[in-house]
Order: structure tokens, then C-alpha cells, then sequence
């Protein structure tokens, strides 16, 4: 009985951990938002953040990968400085004016678009992180698709119907599904009115960012295959890259200071130590094991994680726009799964059968010559 219960955990530990990941990733949304709504500047959070990450990774990756480690080439770091960057670009500034068109606050990219929507419509249209990674991967011979397959039908149709999901959240909205209580925690928010449209380009620009991401840690992963050394590289450059952008906008001494056990410390040291170090180095086995197509499936769950939270919790707005097309969405991702695991099932097979041939050949050869 253990052994058959260690057979199934091993054979699924690539999907609890991708699982994990999703419904932890789904807290990083509240409680960034919270301390941006507290005044946190997104530049300094950043820094922090992949600072601290990559301050935690770097002993465990200098001990544990010491003697598997390879060399770190000029040519391969700046491969690894390209993919922190490339992840800071997530975090893209985006200056929003106010009503007397001055510049005000810069906030990146991700959550510029988080205040123009709203969490719960961010995380289902990330849904589409997966299909373009997808069709990212096939454009890279990363994967393959047979289309005269059910398995490749399976793909294929999976990531149509996902992206007529995300279609259907981003263009209509719906009426609002209120509670029937009020919410538990209450959550304010700063006054920045919704723009759907420029909320919807900034997020879908943050997708397309994302899934580039992804691929590239996957070519990176063949070169450098440590994850904890990796997890530590790319936090690190990316904690410089951010301080460089940081101490060119933000001069207020004021802005760098962290009061101890406020929203700000909170969410800087759960982000850091969990949202980067911890989630950073599971994505990275998991695409090392499974694929980047693999790592990126499933981020549908983080959806039904920020919609319970943000309804059930938050008091916020369910649209039914976003319900119906989050539903969409995570039908036609679990297609793709469907046909991305028929593939590797298929892969398995033709290599056990090739290896099978070698050997009946082999053995041929050696009557032959006897």
C-alpha cells in the first residue's frame, strides 16, 4: 500500500507542485494590491522582492548544486541577464496621469492593469499565458503537434476554445453577481477609475510577455540545468536591474523605508520568499521534468483561487462576463492538458518499442556472427 501510494505521488508531483503553485500565487494578488493601496512604490517593492529571493536562493544553490553546477560563461550570463530582464518586463513601468494630466505614481504593467479592471479579471485572462506558450513553443519546435490525432486535435482545440474564452471576458462584461453578505476583510482601494480597454491591452501585453518568459527559461534550463542556481541567478539580476530603474525614479529616502510587520513587510517577504524564490524554483523543475507548455497549464486553478477570494473574502464584483468565460477558459486548457499528456504517453511508448527493436537486433547479429 505505500508503495503504491509513493508510485502515484511520484507520477504526480509535477501536477500537486504546479497545483501549489497556483493557489499560492493566487494570495500574491491581494496582497501586492494592499500594499500598492498603502502606498508601497511598485519600483521598490520589485527590488526588494528579487532581492531578498535571490539572497535566500544563493546558499542553498552555491552548496547543494556545487560539484553539478556548470560554468558560468560571458555568453551564458548574459543569456541569464536577458531572462531577469525579461521578467522585470513583466513588471513594465506604466505612468497613469491624474485628473490635472501630471504625471503621478509609475506602477508596472501588471498591476496598472489590476486598477483599471480588477484582480478577478487580471487572473482569467492570464489563463492565456498557457495557449501562448503553446503556440510560442510549436513556432520554436519546442513541441509538435499532429494534427490527424486525437491527441493533436485535443491541443489545437484546446487552445481555440481558451482563447474565445479570454475573448468573451475581455469584451463583455455582464452584470455583477452581488454578495449576499458583507465581505469579511475589506480591502480599499485607491481611486483609479476602470478603463477596461486599457486594463485589457496592458494584461494581454503582460501574457504575451509571460509565455516569452517561459520559453526562455526552458532554452536556458538546456544550458544551465540548476534549478536553485538558476531561481538565485534570475532573482538577482533582476533585484539589480529593478534598483537601477528604482534610484533613477524614485528619490525619496521615505519610499525605500519598511516599517517591520506592516502590509508593506508582509507582502515583500511573502512575495519574495514565496512568490519568487519558492515559485520560481518549483516552475523551473517542473519545466525542466514536464515542459514550459506543462508549467504554464495550469494557470486556469489561480483563477477559481482569486474569484473565491475576491468574492467570497474581498466583497468584490463577480461579473458574469468573466464567470462565463473563466469557465471557458479552463475547459479549453484542460484540453490541452488532455492532448499534452496522450503526447508524452505516446513518446514513452515509441521509445520503449524503438528500444525493444535495438535489442531484438542486437541479439540477431550476435547469432549470426555466432
Amino acid at each position: 500500500m505505500a508503495c503504491a501510494l509513493k508510485a502515484i505521488f511520484t507520477t504526480y508531483k509535477p501536477h500537486l507542485s504546479m497545483v501549489l503553485v497556483q493557489i499560492l500565487s493566487a494570495i500574491v494578488y491581494f496582497i501586492t494590491e494592499a500594499a500598492f493601496n498603502q502606498g508601497l512604490n511598485p519600483y521598490v517593492y520589485v527590488t526588494y522582492r528579487y532581492s531578498l529571493a535571490g539572497w535566500l536562493m544563493f546558499p542553498f544553490a552555491y552548496f547543494l548544486e556545487r560539484k553539478s553546477r556548470p560554468k558560468l560563461t560571458l555568453a551564458l550570463f548574459l543569456e541569464l541577464f536577458f531572462v531577469a530582464l525579461l521578467a522585470l518586463t513583466i513588471f513594465l513601468p506604466v505612468f497613469h496621469f491624474d485628473k490635472k494630466n501630471r504625471v503621478a505614481l509609475p506602477i508596472n504593467m501588471f498591476f496598472t492593469s489590476m486598477r483599471c479592471t480588477s484582480p478577478t479579471f487580471v487572473a482569467s485572462v492570464f489563463n492565456t499565458v498557457s495557449s501562448l506558450t503553446f503556440v510560442i513553443a510549436i513556432l520554436f519546435r519546442i513541441e509538435v503537434v499532429d494534427a490527424r490525432s486525437p491527441r493533436g486535435i485535443a491541443k489545437i482545440l484546446g487552445t481555440l476554445v481558451s482563447l474565445a474564452g479570454v475573448t468573451i471576458i475581455t469584451l463583455y462584461k455582464g452584470p455583477a453577481l452581488h454578495n449576499l453578505w458583507d465581505d469579511p476583510i475589506h480591502m480599499k482601494r485607491l481611486s483609479v477609475h476602470e478603463n477596461w480597454v486599457k486594463g485589457s491591452i496592458l494584461t494581454i501585453a503582460s501574457c504575451i510577455t509571460w509565455s516569452s518568459w517561459y520559453i526562455m527559461q526552458a532554452f536556458t534550463m538546456k544550458k544551465y540545468p540548476c534549478q536553485l542556481s538558476l531561481t538565485a541567478w534570475i532573482t538577482c539580476i533582476g533585484g539589480a536591474q529593478s534598483a537601477v530603474f528604482a534610484v533613477f525614479l524614485e528619490h525619496k529616502p521615505a519610499a525605500w523605508s519598511l516599517k517591520m510587520f506592516t502590509i508593506d513587510f508582509w507582502a515583500i517577504t511573502y512575495c519574495g520568499i514565496v512568490g519568487s524564490a519558492f515559485l520560481i524554483f518549483i516552475q523551473l523543475w517542473c519545466m525542466n521534468v514536464k515542459g514550459p507548455v506543462f508549467a504554464a497549464m495550469f494557470n486556469p486553478l489561480q483563477t477559481v483561487m482569486v474569484a473565491v477570494l475576491a468574492y467570497f473574502v474581498f466583497g468584490e464584483k463577480l461579473y458574469t462576463g468573466s464567470l462565463l468565460g473563466g469557465v471557458i477558459v479552463i475547459i479549453g486548457l484542460y484540453l490541452l492538458l488532455w492532448g499534452k499528456e496522450r503526447d508524452q504517453a505516446y513518446i514513452k511508448t515509441q521509445e520503449q518499442s524503438s528500444s525493444h527493436c535495438d535489442e531484438q537486433k542486437v541479439t540477431v547479429e550476435d547469432l549470426a556472427s555466432a
